[in-house]
């Protein structure tokens, strides 16, 4: 009876872990920073140099305040409709309507094109907005729970891995790419359930297994306007 033993022994206590209702709906916003928050921030603050000159963002500029500071000469904010209090540009990343071609120096799109049903209208369309040399820094998800808010509204489509990112990416033209992944078992367990940040000590969080992508972070680079490839 080997395998008895070897059972009892692999036996994991689920604790309060034990239901089928998370602790937080709302990715844990009640609670503190969400986890996906956490890396986003780990990224940007990675690459804030490039959050400069003309910086266009989705919905809002918190970001591109909180890492650009003064290297940024103007600040443009992105919504697909009328009416948004913080908008400066209205305009619609699946058609292209209203998007202006190569104004910025970065575009900062964070967990934004998994609501966008044509990610590779968009692609190409956020590729079409970056001045040459310019810099787009995203974020997309991976292991994550449904955003019901947005998913009522205009729908929620898309999972990621790094290779789907990176070659959605590729297709679109000359760009300099890397991606990233940030995650392992229990903070994608704990993100999941709704914990913030806060309840997690940072070595756990800044493990990386990269069998559990829980956000992919690319920055791409336009090619220059001289060069050929």
């Amino acid at each position: 009876m080997h395998w008895k033993r070897r059972l009892a022994a692999a036996r994991v206590r689920f604790g309060t872990f034990r239901t089928v209702s998370p602790t937080s709906r709302v990715f844990g916003f009640d609670r503190g920073l969400p986890i996906d928050r956490y890396y986003i921030e780990k990224f940007l603050t990675r690459h804030a140099s490039d959050i400069r000159g003309h910086v266009l963002e989705v919905a809002d500029a918190a970001y591109t305040h909180k890492f650009g500071g003064d290297r940024v000469v103007a600040s443009h904010v992105l919504y697909a409709s009328t009416g948004h209090a913080t908008a400066t540009l209205v305009g619609d990343l699946s058609s292209g309507d209203g998007l202006p071609s190569e104004a910025f120096d970065c575009i900062i799109l964070t967990q934004t094109l998994q609501f966008v049903y044509d990610v590779r209208a968009a692609a190409r369309h956020i590729y079409r907005m970056l001045k040459p040399s310019g810099v787009l820094l995203a974020t997309v998800p991976g292991i994550t729970q449904i955003s019901r808010y947005d998913m009522d509204r205009w729908g929620e489509f898309w999972r990621f891995t790094t290779l789907s990112a990176r070659r959605l990416f590729e297709e679109v033209g000359p760009l300099r790419i890397r991606v990233d992944a940030y995650g392992n078992v229990l903070a994608a367990i704990a993100f999941l359930h709704g914990l913030a940040t806060e309840e997690l000590r940072v070595d756990e969080l800044d493990a990386l297994d990269p069998d559990y992508e829980l956000l992919i972070a690319i920055r791409a680079v336009k090619a220059p306007a001289d060069a050929t490839c």
